[in-house]
This record gives structure tokens, C-alpha cells and sequence, in this order.
């Protein structure tokens, strides 16, 4: 029962994680102009974290003062550089387009891997790669059709796909020495109080409204902080390299969102390429459960 109920937390952590873009949009469409809503995500992300494991594992608060640039770099390129960038691909793009564009990390962190620990690149880990490229380029329309997103959407998907890629890098470091709730928090301790720059307090008006607190709650709640501590949780018995492949419900979940909510479309072109995208992700977590590829949202 428990091996069952780890990876239902897995998947349900996952899937909700795709709703990001629903509460990101939503909280657009009232007026939250898009610094306010990266600040939004982050900083009571930080305060119900701080609740959460008061209550549950206080170990978290107690790190060493050197391994403080660890999770600074974390926290600002991996959590806040990913809230602005991803956001914005979800404005520019489809949900389909930017939730697939973000899961090109893996194959990015094959390359950083292989350069900065001389990870070898196997032949399962080319095709991969190759898949993914291919995979990017349906959905992005320069294969088979027209653009499906300005160039400038698609580069916030490209940067959205790097900055969740170096959670898996930074965390490398991290959880040498630390367990993951606490490289979560910790990482969310510089994402929260660094969305501070992002704060427009002139334009939170919209959040005080009844719509504008439900969503509000919807992505710091269902979209941020229940899927981490889900997911974190399911890892506990689920190998990672399982968890990879089920966390592909994510970027599925996103694009019915945008189907159902916000009448999207998708065409035969963009469905080849999420299908080669999802399978470069099971490539690379089926080379190797427990390595370089184990998913690390942020």
C-alpha cells in the first residue's frame, strides 16, 4: 500500500504542477501584471514552506553557512528565473507548446553533465537528445507547418527548459550534504525573498478580490507548494528514474488545459513532437533511474 500511494503522490504531484499555467493566465486576465505574479509564486510559496516544516521537519532550518551559494543559485536561476521565463512562454505560447519546450531540461542536462562531470554520453542518451531536437522543432512549426508561437515565446520556452535544467545541477551539489525537503526550502528561501524585486506593490490590488484571491491560492497552493511536497514525498518509493517518466503527466495536463479552458488547438505536427520530446525524457530516464536525469522540478 505504501509503494502504491508513493506513486500516487508522484503522479498527482505532477499533475498539478500542469495547472501553473491555468492560475498564471487567470491572474493575467484581472490585471496582475507578470512581475507581481512571479512574486506571487514565490514568496508565500517561502511562508506556507516555513509553516509546513515547522510543523513536520524542522531539521530543514539548520545548514551550513558555506553551502549558502548552493541554494542562492538555486533559488534565483532555477525557481525565480524559471517563475519570469516560463510565465511568459505561457503567455506567448500554447500551454501545449510551453509545457513541452520546458521538458527539453533533461536533454540539457545531459550536456551540462556531460561538461562539467564528464558524464559519458551513451547512444541512448544521442537518440534522446535527437529526439528532443526534433521534438522542439515540430512544436515550435519550423518542421511541418507554420510557427505555432512568436520567436520570442519560443525563446522563453528554450530558457524556461535551461532554468528547470540547473535545479538538477544545483541540487547535484545540494544533496551531497542535505536531504531533498531541505534543498527545497532553502532554494525557495532566495526565490521568495528575491521575488521582492519583482514586487509592484501599486499593482497587487487584484489579488485582494474574491477571483483574485482563489487564484492566487490556486498557484501558490495547488501549482507550487502541494506538488513539491507530493512529488518529494513520492521519491521516497519510487525509483527516480520512474518518477521522470511518470512526471510526463505534467506538460499532458497542461496542454488539456488549454484545450478545455482556453479553447486551444493542437495540430498533427505539435502532437509528433510533444510524442518525441516525452520519449526522449524516457530514454534518458531509462539510461540511467538514479543518474544525472532524475527530475528535479523547479
Amino acid at each position: 500500500m505504501n509503494k502504491y500511494l508513493s506513486y500516487l503522490s508522484v503522479i498527482l504531484g505532477a499533475a498539478c504542477w500542469g495547472f501553473m499555467g491555468l492560475f498564471n493566465r487567470l491572474l493575467g486576465s484581472i490585471g496582475l501584471e507578470m512581475g507581481n505574479r512571479v512574486f506571487l509564486r514565490n514568496f508565500p510559496s517561502l511562508v506556507l514552506l516555513t509553516l509546513a516544516f515547522a510543523l513536520t521537519h524542522r531539521e530543514v532550518f539548520r545548514i551550513q553557512l558555506r553551502h549558502l551559494p548552493i541554494f542562492l543559485a538555486s533559488g534565483l536561476f532555477s525557481v525565480l528565473g524559471l517563475s519570469y521565463v516560463y510565465f511568459n512562454a505561457q503567455m506567448e505560447c500554447s500551454l501545449a507548446v510551453a509545457g513541452i519546450l520546458l521538458y527539453l531540461a533533461p536533454s540539457i542536462v545531459v550536456v551540462l553533465s556531460a561538461l562539467l562531470w564528464k558524464t559519458p554520453v551513451t547512444r541512448r542518451k544521442i537518440a534522446a537528445l535527437a529526439l528532443a531536437l526534433l521534438g522542439c522543432a515540430l512544436v515550435s512549426g519550423v518542421i511541418g507547418g507554420d510557427l505555432t508561437a512568436s520567436w520570442r515565446g519560443l525563446a522563453f520556452g528554450v530558457a524556461s527548459a535551461f532554468c528547470y535544467a540547473t535545479y538538477t545541477i544545483f541540487a547535484h551539489y545540494g544533496l551531497a550534504h542535505y536531504d531533498s525537503y531541505t534543498m527545497i526550502y532553502w532554494t525557495f528561501v532566495f526565490a521568495g525573498l528575491g521575488s521582492f524585486a519583482f514586487l509592484d506593490p501599486a499593482g497587487i490590488a487584484p489579488v485582494f478580490t474574491a477571483r483574485g484571491a482563489l487564484y492566487a491560492l490556486g498557484l501558490v497552493l495547488i501549482a507550487t507548494v502541494l506538488p513539491y511536497l507530493l512529488y518529494t514525498k513520492g521519491l521516497e518509493g519510487v525509483e527516480s528514474g520512474k518518477a521522470a517518466i511518470i512526471a510526463n503527466i505534467e506538460p499532458v495536463v497542461a496542454a488539456l488545459t488549454g484545450i478545455l479552458v482556453f479553447h486551444e488547438t493542437l495540430s498533427v505536427w505539435v502532437l509528433l513532437g510533444i510524442a518525441c520530446v516525452l520519449g526522449g525524457v524516457v530514454l534518458l530516464s531509462g539510461d540511467d533511474a538514479k543518474g544525472d536525469n532524475a527530475h528535479g522540478k523547479a
